[in-house]
């Protein structure tokens, strides 16, 4: 049985419908937009998409559209390392909440994990200050 991996969900409340947040965030073509970590070099590939990472091509793989909110991703880095992103948009009232869990990677120290952590939650706030803009 695989060891487990310290894990942190981080979060952003964003004042739009969860529908509508969702519908965006769905759109694999519209994380460049505010996912900082897929480059604009993302384009589809039979069934997976491709993104330019710093060391080389990463493929990734988006949850199907569906009616409960969950946008999980996989991500598979050049040398075969694969990620597994959990992602989620939920109705908060008359808004939404996105939440992504960040596992540390096996070998990462604390600063890794602490600057995975914080890149995550700029993207999130990217996500939100499109979204409450209107796009």
């Amino acid at each position: 049985m695989a060891e487990s991996l310290h894990a942190r969900t981080l979060s952003v409340t964003i004042q739009r419908d969860w529908r509508e947040v969702y519908d965006f965030a769905c759109q694999p073509l519209n994380f460049p937009r505010w996912a900082s970590g897929l480059a604009d070099s993302l384009h589809e590939a039979g069934d997976h998409w491709v993104a330019a990472a710093p060391e080389g091509q990463a493929k990734v793989w988006f949850s199907p559209r569906n009616d409960h909110g969950v946008l999980d991703h996989h991500v598979e880095l050049p040398g075969g390392i694969r990620l597994y992103i959990p992602l989620r948009v939920i109705a908060n009232g008359d808004g939404a909440e996105v939440m992504l869990t960040v596992f540390r990677q096996p070998g990462a120290d604390d600063a890794a994990f602490a600057r995975d952590a914080k890149w995550v939650a700029k993207d999130l706030q990217a996500l939100k200050v499109l979204l409450e803009r209107r796009l």
